[in-house]
C-alpha cells in the first residue's frame, strides 16, 4: 500500500492514514466556546478523509487566548460544546486531537481581520499578558506592543496547574491525542528560547533551565493524561534568527521531552520575535527536512508541517522516514477532500477514506 495511506498505531490510537489537519486558529469562538463554525470546519475535514483532526490552539485560561475569538477549555460549558463535535469526527473515521497552550506576550490581540494588534488597555475586551520577562513582542510599539507581566515562581506553578486541568477536560471531552503548544513565541516557547528568556533564576539561564517550565508541565500533564493515549508537543524546530535555537538545541529538548513522557513531536518553526517569522518559502522545505533529522536522532515520532501541498510530496515524506504524519493547513482549507483526491492520484482506493454516502463519486 502507498505509504501515505498506511494506518499508524500510536499506543492505543490508530490513524487510518498519515494525513492530519494542522491546528489552525479560527478566531470565531465566543467566551472560548465552540459553535457551528467549528462544528462544520472540523467536521468537513473529517468527512474529507484526514486521519487526524487537530483542533486549533485552545487556551488553558482566559488570559491564555491569542484573541477574544480564540477557543478555551477552562470550564464545563466549553467542554460540553466540544464533546458532540469530537463524536462526529470519530464517526467519520478520524481521530480527534487538541492543541492546548497559552499565548503569553502575544495574547490580548484583535482578530486578524481587525488588524491583529494588541487591544488597547482601556478596551474591556483585552487583558494583561504574561511572559518569562517584561519585554514586549514589538518593543517599537507597532503591533504587539503590550509589555507583559514578568511571571513569578508562584505564577509559573499556577500556570502548570492550568495546563493540567485543561488536559483533564480534554480527556473528558473525547480527545484521543493531546498536544502542548511550545512553538511560535507563545508562552512555553518564550521560556525555551534565549531570544526571549533572559531570566537568571531556575527557569532561565542555560538550556536545561529554560526548558524547565515546559518539562515540568509535560510531566504534570502526563500524570493525568492516560498512558495508553499519545501525548505530543509542538516545537519551533528552528528559530530562524541569529541567537535563537537551531536543530541541535531542539534535539536535546526533544530527548528531554521523551523522558518526560512525550510520544511525538510536531515540528513547526519561527515566531519568537517579529524578525523570526513562521517559516515560509525556502525555510519551509528546510523545516520539513529537520523533522526527519530530529526523528532519526531521538527515536520519537514526528509530524511535519509547512507547505505540504502535493500528494506525491506527502507520500515521499512518509516513505523516506522524514515523518510519521504529514500535517496540512492551507491545502485542507482550500479543499477539505484533499485526502480522497490524493488517494486517487496515488492509485489508492479512496473509499476507506471517505463517508459511505459519497462512495458513488469514487468510481
Amino acid at each position: 500500500m502507498t505509504a501515505l495511506f498506511t494506518p499508524l498505531k500510536i499506543k492505543d490510537v490508530t490513524l487510518k492514514n498519515r494525513i492530519g489537519m494542522a491546528p489552525m486558529c479560527q478566531y470565531s469562538a465566543v467566551d472560548g466556546v465552540m459553535n457551528d463554525w467549528h462544528r462544520h470546519h472540523l467536521g468537513a475535514r473529517a468527512m474529507g478523509g484526514a486521519g487526524l483532526i487537530i483542533c486549533e490552539a485552545t487556551a488553558v485560561c482566559p488570559e491564555g487566548r491569542i484573541s477574544p475569538g480564540c477557543l478555551g477549555l477552562w470550564n464545563d460549558t466549553q467542554m460540553q460544546a466540544v464533546a458532540p463535535i469530537n463524536a462526529f469526527i470519530e464517526c467519520m473515521g478520524a481521530v480527534p486531537a487538541i492543541q492546548i497552550g497559552h499565548s503569553g506576550r502575544k495574547g490580548s490581540a484583535h482578530v486578524p481581520w481587525e488588524g491583529g494588534a494588541h487591544i488597547a488597555d482601556h478596551d474591556p475586551r483585552g487583558w494583561p499578558t504574561c511572559s518569562p520577562t517584561s519585554e514586549a513582542f514589538d518593543p517599537d510599539g507597532t503591533r504587539l506592543w503590550k509589555a507583559p507581566n514578568e511571571m513569578s515562581l508562584d505564577d509559573i506553578t499556577a500556570m502548570t496547574g492550568h495546563f493540567v486541568e485543561t488536559a483533564k477536560r480534554a480527556l473528558e471531552s473525547g480527545y484521543k491525542i493531546l498536544e502542548l503548544h511550545a512553538a511560535h513565541g507563545y508562552l512555553p516557547h518564550s521560556f525555551l528560547t534565549p531570544l526571549i528568556n533572559t531570566r537568571t533564576d531556575a527557569y532561565g539561564g542555560d538550556l536545561r533551565g529554560r526548558a524547565r517550565f515546559l518539562l515540568e508541565t509535560v510531566e504534570a500533564v502526563r500524570a493525568v493524561w492516560p498512558e495508553h493515549l499519545p501525548l505530543a508537543t509542538r516545537i519551533s524546530i528552528h528559530d530562524w534568527i541569529e541567537g535563537g535555537h537551531r536543530l541541535k538545541e531542539n534535539i536535546q529538548i526533544a530527548k528531554w521531552l521523551k523522558e518526560a513522557g512525550v510520544d511525538m513531536v510536531d515540528c513547526s518553526g519561527g515566531g519568537a520575535t517579529p524578525k523570526a517569522r513562521g517559516s515560509i518559502g525556502e525555510r519551509t522545505s528546510s523545516q520539513v527536512d529537520l523533522a526527519g533529522e530530529l526523528r532519526a536522532a531521538t527515536g520519537l515520532r514526528t509530524m511535519a508541517v509547512g507547505y505540504i501541498t502535493d500528494a506525491k510530496q506527502a507520500n515521499a515524506l512518509i516513505e523516506n522516514g522524514t515523518c510519521d504524519i504529514t500535517l496540512l493547513g492551507r491545502q485542507l482549507l482550500r479543499n477539505p477532500h484533499w485526502p480522497t483526491h490524493a488517494a486517487q492520484e496515488l492509485g489508492v482506493d479512496p473509499k476507506p477514506h471517505m463517508p459511505v454516502q459519497y462512495h458513488v463519486v469514487a468510481g
